[in-house]
Formats: structure tokens, C-alpha cells, sequence
């Protein structure tokens, strides 16, 4: 790790160009690293697994470049490990990717794992912002938090998920509207996409199928909408025609036509 910071570590009089990105070790995370990449930022890739994160840093073009911080985030000193670890980065940007779900009845799921679900997606990225956001203003870097459509309407058998994807999204919109002019953050609002969260959650292969749009697709959405200025981003046309669903179909028989599909 001492090697890793020390070829990371910026200088006041150098212009920041490093990016932490959150759950780097697959799917979005995977998918922000090639593309940030490709944009010419150094990367610091955040994770849980250090050998998923390895195979992440091996697809990248110049490895040497970025560096690895291993951190669980639900751990007691997950996020305070996660910030010692960033004490010397000049920080240009943070991705708050780092996210997971639990399918199934609430009352026959234990609590800790719906706990869990609420301090990964929703208390990390706002205590790490929080903690981060000084020297992002300074640099005028940006934000982007990976929410869901899942926090535009709730989701049978998925309810805590979806809540904490709520709140995500609703402090995420608030934030951008509190430092208009001062930094970018984009709201990244996907539906269904081939990640692997169906298999991390246990929800049904078949929900949603009709919806999945490719990761690449998602990312760049993310990034044009981050290049735009910020803002709310629903990345492609099957997301963007499940937006329009949630808002136009009555909640009542919403609610009903979801949780039978939940259940398959």
C-alpha cells in the first residue's frame, strides 16, 4: 500500500487527476475504470475482494498508474480505514458505486443484512463525501453516486434496497442543487442491467429482462451527463421507458403488477 500512495501522491502544484471509484471490483465499477481511463484519470479502485479488484486493475491500459485500497465499508472501521488510505490524494472526483441488495420477504430476511444494505448504499456515500467534499470543491471536481430507479418507486420484496436507493437519490438531487457552480454530481439512475446483482440479491433472472441495457451504455451516459455539467442521468431508452411507466401507471396497480413479478 505504501508503494501504491507514494506513485498516487500529488503535489499541491500539481493539477489533480485521480479518481476513487467505490466497488471497483466488477460491473459499474469495472465499466467507470476502463472509461475514466480512457478519459486520462488515475484511479483508485475501492473494494471488498483484493483479487476481484486485481482483475479489474488487469484489464486497465496502464495499471501502473492507479492503485488499490481494500475496504469493507459495513465493517466497524471500514470507512475510517477507506479515508486514512486517501489522506495524501489531491482527489479530482469521486464515484460512489459501491452498492449491493437483498432479495426477498422482509420478514423472513434477517435485519442484518437489510441493516447492511442501508450503511453500503446510502450512510457510505454520504459520510465519504462528506469527508472528501473540501478537496473536491477545491479542485472543482465532481460526484457521481450510482442510484437506481428502484429509488423512483418501492419494490416489493427488494424494500429496503429500494429505500435506501430513495434516499440516495433524493440527497444526491439535493446536493447538486446546494453546490451548483461549485462542482459536478451526477445522479446516475439505472434499471435492469447484467452486473451481477441479480445473483449477489438472488432476485429472479427474469425480472426485468426486458429492460437490461449493456454496462458500457449506462457509464458513458454517466459521463457525457458529468461532461454536460452534471445532473439527473436515466441512461438509455428501455431505462428512460421504465421511468415513464413508474410515473404514469397508478401506484396502486403498479405496486400490484411488480410484486408479482418480484415473485417469479
Amino acid at each position: 500500500m505504501h508503494e501504491n500512495r507514494q506513485q498516487t501522491d500529488m503535489t499541491d502544484n500539481e493539477k489533480a487527476n485521480t479518481v476513487l471509484i467505490t466497488g471497483a471490483s466488477g460491473g459499474f465499477g469495472l465499466e467507470f475504470a476502463r472509461q475514466l481511463e480512457q478519459s486520462g484519470y488515475d484511479l483508485i479502485l475501492h473494494g471488498r475482494d483484493k483479487a476481484r479488484l486485481q482483475m479489474t486493475m488487469n484489464v486497465l491500459k496502464q495499471p501502473d498508474r492507479h492503485c488499490i485500497v481494500q475496504a469493507d465499508l459495513n465493517a466497524k472501521h471500514g470507512l475510517a480505514a477507506l479515508l486514512y488510505a486517501l489522506e495524501n490524494k489531491n482527489l479530482v472526483g469521486l464515484v460512489n458505486n459501491a452498492g449491493f441488495g437483498i432479495w426477498g420477504g422482509f420478514e423472513q430476511t434477517g435485519i442484518v443484512p437489510q441493516i447492511d444494505v442501508i450503511k453500503t448504499d446510502l450512510n457510505a456515500p454520504i459520510a465519504l463525501t462528506h469527508a472528501l467534499l473540501p478537496g473536491l470543491l477545491r479542485n472543482k471536481g465532481f460526484v457521481i453516486n450510482v442510484s437506481s430507479l428502484a429509488g423512483e418507486y418501492p419494490l416489493p420484496y427488494m424494500s429496503t434496497y429500494a429505500a435506501a436507493k430513495a434516499g440516495l437519490t433524493y440527497w444526491s438531487e439535493a446536493l447538486r442543487t446546494e453546490l451548483k457552480d461549485k462542482i459536478r454530481i451526477v445522479t446516475l439512475a439505472p434499471g435492469p442491467s447484467p452486473t451481477g446483482f441479480r445473483v449477489i440479491s438472488g432476485m429472479p433472472n427474469s425480472t426485468g429482462s426486458f429492460f437490461r441495457t449493456p454496462i458500457p451504455v449506462i457509464i458513458k451516459a454517466a459521463l457525457n451527463t458529468l461532461k454536460q455539467g452534471g445532473g439527473y442521468c436515466i441512461p438509455g431508452w428501455r431505462h428512460k421507458l421504465l421511468y415513464i411507466m413508474q410515473k404514469s401507471i397508478p401506484r396502486a396497480i403498479g405496486l400490484r403488477i411488480l410484486a408479482k413479478q418480484m415473485r417469479s
